[in-house]
């Protein structure tokens, strides 16, 4: 019996589900992506896509978690976060997802803003830094959509040529 179906299947919904773990603080979406399509390449036979496109597509990966670090700690640092502002905008992305869609965009900001106020107890200061850091985190995904985009594109290009 043939199983490609239910492989290629499985490699779609992989990719779906980590293009929503772009937006989703909890989901490791590029990974998903990534993982998707390996996938698909391994059903083939890896007759369409190969090692040089895997290979690509592997470093595209890699280079998200560096934009995701990196685009929430600078929009942090640009206004000299603290370590506490950083947590709560870890708790706060996490605890958004139980409070979606506005969750999502409320959380990291509140959760900065509430760690940073816990450190200075200025509300300005904390506003300030509670939008830098949601600002970033924004960029972040902007940045990891756009690694996602050209994922599909490439492996899109190695499948037809």
């Amino acid at each position: 019996m043939d199983y490609s179906f239910i492989f290629y299947l499985l490699a779609l919904m992989l990719v779906l589900i980590g293009i929503a773990g772009v937006v989703l603080p909890a989901l490791p979406g590029i990974p998903l992506v990534f993982a998707g399509l390996l996938l698909a390449a391994w059903t083939d036979g890896f007759v369409h896509v190969g090692w040089l496109p895997l290979t690509l597509l592997g470093l595209l990966t890699l280079l998200s978690f560096a934009v995701d670090i990196l685009a929430t700690v600078v929009g942090a640092q640009r206004v000299g976060a603290s370590s506490k502002a950083l947590w709560g905008t870890f708790i706060g992305s996490i605890i958004g997802v139980f409070f979606m869609p506005i969750g999502l965009l409320a959380g990291p900001l509140l959760g900065a803003l509430a760690g940073e106020y816990w450190h200075t107890r200025e509300l300005g200061r904390s506003t300030q830094v509670g939008l830098a850091t949601w600002l970033g985190i924004l960029l972040g995904v902007a940045l990891k959509m756009a690694l996602v985009v050209a994922m599909l594109g490439l492996f899109a290009f190695a499948w037809w040529l």
